[in-house]
C-alpha cells in the first residue's frame, strides 16, 4: 500500500482510506468504488499522487463484485445491501471523520466502480451531487449468465437489465455534476457510455463525457491515461459547489 493509506474496518467491512499528508481536515474527498476485480487506490500511484497533489482524502470500500447495487448480495452482506452501506455507514462516517458535507465528497469509480458511482447518483442526486466514471459497466446485464453474483442476484437478464444505472435516471433529479469517459476501443462498454450522453443530451441535461479518447480500450493503461482529467473535473465541481453555497 502506498504512503498515506491504511486499511481500517467499518461496520465488519474493509475500507481503505486515505488523508493527505500535512492536512489536518481535507477539505474535500473521493468515495472510491473499486472495478470487478476488486483493485484498490491504495496501490495506483497516478491515483494517489492526485489526492496528494490536491490535499484530498478518499474512502475506498472492498465490496466484492457486489456491483454496488440496492440489492441484497450474499458475499457482501445477508441483511444490508452494498447501496444502503455506502449510503448509511460510509458517506456519513466520511462527514463525520473528515467534517465535510455532501457538496465537498465526489464518488467516483471504474468500471464496475463508475457505474456504481454514477447509479448512486442517479438514485440519491441530493446526497451525491458529484458523480464520475471511467470505462463504467452502465450496460452490466452483458455479463448476466457469465457467472458472476448477478445471476443469483437477478431471477433473468431482463431483470437485471431494469436495475442498471441508466434505467435509475430521473431527468426532474439529477447529480448537479456528471462526468463519464470510456475508450471507443472498448468491446464491452462503450455502447452503454454512449447510451448514456444520447439519453443526457435528449433531456437536455448538463454532462461533461469523453468518448473519444483512446489509449488501449478497457485497461488499466486507459484508466491511468483518463485519471487526472477525471480529477479536474472534480477540482472544478467542487469549486463551483462551493462558489454557490457562499
Amino acid at each position: 500500500m502506498l504512503p498515506g493509506w491504511q486499511s481500517v474496518v467499518i461496520a465488519n467491512k474493509s475500507v481503505d482510506i486515505f488523508h493527505p499528508p500535512g492536512s489536518a481536515v481535507p477539505r474535500y474527498a473521493i468515495l472510491y468504488l473499486h472495478p470487478l476485480g476488486g483493485e484498490l487506490p491504495g496501490e495506483d500511484p497516478t491515483f494517489t499522487e492526485e489526492l496528494a497533489r490536491r490535499g484530498w482524502a478518499c474512502c475506498a470500500p472492498y465490496g466484492g463484485q457486489c456491483w454496488w447495487l440496492d440489492r441484497l448480495v450474499p458475499e457482501f452482506d445477508a441483511e444490508r445491501t452494498p447501496e444502503a452501506f455506502l449510503l448509511d455507514v460510509v458517506l456519513p462516517w466520511m462527514q463525520e471523520r473528515w467534517q465535510l458535507s455532501p457538496q465537498r465528497i465526489a464518488v467516483a469509480g471504474i468500471s464496475m466502480g463508475g457505474q456504481g458511482a454514477v447509479r448512486l447518483g442517479f438514485r440519491h442526486p441530493d446526497r451525491c451531487p458529484i458523480v464520475a466514471s471511467i470505462a463504467g459497466a452502465f450496460d452490466f446485464h452483458e455479463y448476466y449468465g457469465l457467472g458472476t453474483p448477478l445471476d443469483t442476484i437477478y431471477p433473468d437478464r431482463e431483470r437485471c437489465r431494469q436495475d442498471t444505472a441508466i434505467l435509475q435516471l430521473n431527468p426532474q433529479r439529477v447529480p448537479a455534476h456528471i462526468w463519464f469517459a470510456c475508450d471507443p476501443a472498448d468491446p464491452i462498454w462503450y455502447r452503454g457510455n454512449d447510451r448514456l450522453h444520447e439519453k443526457l443530451q435528449a433531456y437536455g441535461l448538463p454532462h461533461q463525457a469523453d468518448l473519444t479518447t483512446t489509449a488501449g480500450g478497457h485497461t488499466w493503461d486507459y484508466f491511468e491515461a483518463m485519471t487526472p482529467v477525471m480529477f479536474r473535473f472534480v477540482a472544478e465541481a467542487f469549486q463551483r459547489e462551493s462558489r454557490r453555497l457562499l
